[in-house]
């Protein structure tokens, strides 16, 4: 079991949220004994051979450190425009101290994507951006 910090070097953590995890995958099992994650099929791209095209199911897991204790909000934005993005996730989590990992797994289902591009994704947390990055989508 964890101790938890001492409240003065609690005192002393000020830092922004800090993005230790960024995954895109198929699944994440979570082992009901240890907690632990098993992430299932790893993938960075997207190929297919006609277009639009719904991906079934994919999982962005994401790992963050450095949040303050208490509620924060997160959202997921994507689009071919990284000026005009669409949000796709907002959900709340909660950290317990800015020492914690806080494991976020999101789920995105049937997505269409209407035509091969470099979608720019943005996570923001508590409207803060995060991380700017993006989903390759090809013809096979």
């Amino acid at each position: 079991m964890r101790r938890p910090a001492p409240p003065a070097l609690l005192a002393i953590v000020h830092s922004k949220p800090t993005l230790l995890t960024w995954i895109t995958c198929d699944g994440v099992h979570i082992d009901p004994g240890s907690g632990k994650h098993t992430l299932l099929g790893v993938f960075s791209n997207i190929q297919a051979r006609h277009f639009p095209v719904t991906h079934p199911l994919m999982v962005w897991f994401l790992t963050l450190t450095d949040c303050a204790a208490g509620p924060h909000q997160m959202r997921i934005s994507m689009g071919t425009n990284p000026t005009q993005l669409q949000p796709l996730i907002e959900r709340p989590f909660e950290s317990q101290s800015p020492l914690h990992r806080i494991n976020l797994i999101n789920e995105i289902r049937n997505f269409t994507f209407p035509g091969p591009a470099e979608y720019s994704l943005l996570v923001e947390i508590d409207e803060e951006p995060l991380l700017a990055t993006s989903v390759t989508v090809t013809t096979a």
